[in-house]
């Protein structure tokens, strides 16, 4: 801005040598120049009052950094401009506003005073000659001109007074300060204008400075004027679809969007959509009708509808409340398992005279191929119900269960409302099945999305993320399957009523083999009951030889292999029925896979039988012990977890006190090491259970009696002795049966348990109740065997135990 007349001339200002400094933010004031100020510093305000109170003049300077609240001399440039100060006025909040017009360029020599305010030496900077040609300079004039007068026109906001100003000017100094106070420049490159003296080559920057920022004005013009021009067009585009809408009406070729509205509405309507959705449904009807018809959100927009009138919302299927009829499908389907039947027909029952009552949330927990998914499909049958299924191992995104929002790309409800969808009705049977391998990442917990789905006094307004709307799946039958309790999230568990399904017998599973899988197997490969017969004992040595599990896979496996084979013979013009006997059973599937059995072959010294449970069932676990000369270690071998090895370090201390107590040498831990063994050493094994096995093997190697092959034992042992419960007391029991053991060790506290287990699985097995090791050694541990004259002479291998069992002391508990 230049000087307006009247004002003081640069002659009339005399410029001292010392003057206070006023340090200036992002601001840089060249010479001749007016400009308004706000000072807010407590330091500016009087460096302010006291060039005031002197000679009006003031040193402006630019700081290096305008975060620097109390700058030093080290924060300013050193250039800047001595300015005299024609007008100043106070604020109500403290600050002042004051009138500055540059004098002349100044440069500090040193600061003088820091407070309380800037004070400097200064030594004011005389514009030297130009020392370039007439004619150069004066072409940069016109230049210069020029360039402001382009600016100006595009859009630049320079005010007519500069301009004429800078028309009348023919200095070039003047004409490059001028120019440079009106182009908002950078710091920096203002300040290196103020810092070049040499006034030709000071308008040689401001015209290059000059020529830059025509060219971004040229392009802000040019953005500009296409949005100008998008615009323009976007609301002609509107008037003329709006034209066609109506020559649509006219000419009748309107009609096809009314008609998918109309039917939308017809849907909800068939549908039973509640308040909430038909609310959104008028609101995305209501878009539908001003968008475009071939935009990408129409066609969202549409997606939405089919899938928000596709939703069974008030479609439920009538219960089948027939009780005899619903027992007999369920015995049909499925062999046993009568606990499971009976919740079944209780829900029925209860059902049947309350109708408004809510789905159960049934979590089936059992070892692989027992029939927990299948029993849910039988559940659906004897109810009259639609069945749905969805896997959830693996899954570790939210979005499965909730939806994606309709933000996303491809986005759909979760796979809850998806399989609603596909039942058509809003009372299925809904199967999670294999819950307890849900994973969580990054991407969210499914397990806690499922925590709402899972409770029956918060999923008669679930949300997914897709529709947006509160959908009630309280009428839902849900079950959920699952290997492992452990895995659960324990809110998630809290949800749902556990049913255990055990492992299958071998009685169990010759029955169903008979009723439904050797059925389904001749009817899948294409033969049938007349070309081949199962004998009992075929159907035995199957399952005895050829499958070790809890469930039925590998036994389906092994009778299809079977089938095949016969089919083979069959498809080549072989009349002649096969039998399949325990002979034709090893003939079709070679050499038997499972020894169990052999493993208890003789009573040994240092050998106990323990009983272990697993994912797919319980098994027979053998603890082997021995003495070796050594420094008093205990080694632990056969992949054992941290739990069991604690489990063997008390046991071992226990055997030490009990030595001790029982004529036991005192050095004789101190000179020996133990070596405790678990078989199978590919297989992780953990738990506490194992204790009081360990115990009877420990203590067989020191007292050299050996232990009872026909005991299998289980329970938990602390160092005082006494024998803690333990837990899969079921499958324990069931893998005791299925190994031909005859007598069973088990806690005392584990009593009640055992009533569980059923009959059929008890018979054959004596059932003895301890609480203290004493009592488990009395099972246990038999005499030490008198060797014979023909029996010392053979070595130990070699000797065969006695036929008839050592009769042992009665424990304290009583027998079953």
């Amino acid at each position: 801005m230049s000087k307006p007349p009247g004002e003081p001339q640069e002659e009339s200002v005399k410029v001292p040598d010392v003057l206070p400094v006023l340090p200036l933010k992002d601001t840089v004031v060249f010479p001749y120049i007016i400009l308004p100020l706000s000072v807010g510093r407590d330091k500016s305000v009087v460096a302010v009052d006291r060039a005031l109170a002197e000679s009006r003049v003031i040193m402006l300077v630019a700081q290096r950094d305008s975060a620097v609240e109390n700058p030093g001399e080290a924060d300013l440039y050193p250039f800047g401009t001595a300015a005299v100060i024609l007008r100043m006025l106070k604020l109500p909040d403290g600050r002042i506003r004051i009138l500055v017009q540059g004098v002349a360029r100044a440069r500090i020599e040193h600061i003088s005073q820091l407070e309380p305010y800037l004070q400097a030496k200064i030594e004011r900077l005389e514009e030297p000659e130009p020392a370039e040609s007439g004619l150069e300079a004066e072409a940069l004039v016109r230049s210069v001109k020029e360039s402001l007068e382009r600016a100006v026109g595009l859009g630049k906001p320079i005010s007519a007074e500069v301009m004429v100003i800078a028309a009348n000017l023919e200095d070039s100094g003047r004409l490059a300060d001028l120019a440079a106070s009106n182009l908002d420049l950078k710091l920096p490159e203002a300040q290196a204008i103020l810092e070049t003296m040499d006034p030709v080559e000071r308008l040689r920057k401001v015209s290059d400075l000059l020529v830059r920022e025509i060219q971004v004005l040229t392009m802000q013009q040019e953005i500009s004027s296409q949005a100008r021009g998008e615009m323009d067009r976007s609301q002609r585009e509107y008037f003329l679809r709006q034209q066609l809408k109506a020559i649509q009406q006219e000419l009748g070729e309107g009609e096809e969007l009314s008609e998918e509205i109309a039917n939308y509405r017809k849907l909800a309507d068939e549908k039973g959509l509640t308040e909430e959705a038909r609310e959104e449904l008028e609101r995305q009807i209501k878009r539908l009708e001003r968008s475009h018809p071939e935009s990408a959100e129409t066609q969202i927009i549409r997606t939405y509808l089919d899938w928000l009138t596709a939703m069974p919302w008030g479609t439920v299927s009538q219960d089948d409340l027939d009780l005899d009829r619903a027992q007999q499908v369920l015995d049909d389907d499925h062999y046993d398992l009568e606990k499971i039947k009976e919740r079944i027909l209780e829900y029925l029952a209860v059902r049947k005279l309350k109708q408004d009552t809510k789905g159960p949330i049934l979590c089936f927990v059992g070892p692989p191929g027992v029939g927990k998914t299948s029993l849910g499909r039988s559940i659906a049958r004897s109810l009259g119900r639609q069945f749905v299924r969805i896997s959830l191992g693996g899954v570790r995104d939210e979005a499965e269960v909730r939806g994606h929002r309709r933000t996303y790309v491809g986005a759909l409800p979760g796979r809850i409302l998806q399989a609603i969808r596909q039942a058509g009705t809003s009372n299925p049977v809904f199967v999670l099945d294999e819950i307890d391998k849900i994973g969580a990442d990054f991407r969210g917990d499914p397990s806690s999305a499922l925590l709402e789905v899972l409770d029956p006094e918060q999923n008669n307004t679930f949300v997914d993320h897709y529709l947006g709307v509160p959908y009630d799946l309280s009428r839902v039958l849900f079950i959920a399957t699952a290997n492992l309790l452990e895995p659960i999230q324990p809110a998630f568990l809290d949800r749902m009523e556990v049913l255990r399904l055990s492992g299958y017998t071998e009685e169990e599973k010759l029955e169903i083999a008979r009723r439904h899988l050797i059925p389904k197997q001749t009817r899948e490969n294409g033969i049938s009951e007349e070309q081949v017969v199962f004998t009992e004992e075929g159907i035995r040595k199957v399952i005895s030889d050829y499958t070790k599990e809890a469930g039925l896979r590998n036994l389906e496996r092994e009778l299809a292999a079977i089938c095949r084979k016969v089919a083979v013979r069959v498809a080549r013009g072989e009349t002649e029925q096969v039998v399949i006997d325990p002979a034709k059973v090893e003939d079709l599937l070679g050499a038997r896979k499972h020894y169990s059995e052999e493993l208890l072959d003789r009573d040994r010294v240092g050998v106990a039988t323990g009983l272990a449970w697993t994912a797919v069932g319980g098994d027979l676990l053998f603890i082997e012990v021995v003495a070796v000369p050594g420094k008093g270690l205990l080694l632990l071998t056969g992949q054992l977890g941290e739990v069991m090895k604690e489990s063997a370090q008390a046991a071992l201390s226990y055997a030490r006190a009990w030595g001790g107590a029982h004529g036991i040498a005192d050095d004789y831990f101190a000179r020996h090491d133990i070596h405790v063994h678990v078989p199978a050493g590919s297989i992780p094994k953990d738990g506490p259970s194992a204790g009081i096995t360990i115990g009877a093997a420990i203590l067989s190697v020191l007292t050299q009696r050996p232990v009872d092959r026909r005991l299998a034992m289980t329970g938990e042992l602390t160092l005082r002795g006494d024998v803690l419960p333990i837990g899969g007391l079921k499958e324990k029991v069931l893998a005791a049966k299925l190994a031909g053991v005859a007598r069973v060790a088990l806690p005392k506290l584990n009593r009640r348990d055992l009533d569980e287990v059923s009959q059929q699985v008890k018979q054959g097995l004596s059932f003895h109740f301890v609480e203290h090791m004493e009592e488990v050694l009395d099972l246990a541990l038999l005499p030490v065997p008198q060797p014979t004259l023909e029996s010392a002479a053979q070595p130990e291998a070699s000797r065969t135990p006695p036929e008839a069992p050592v009769p042992v002391p009665e424990p304290a508990g009583a027998t079953v």
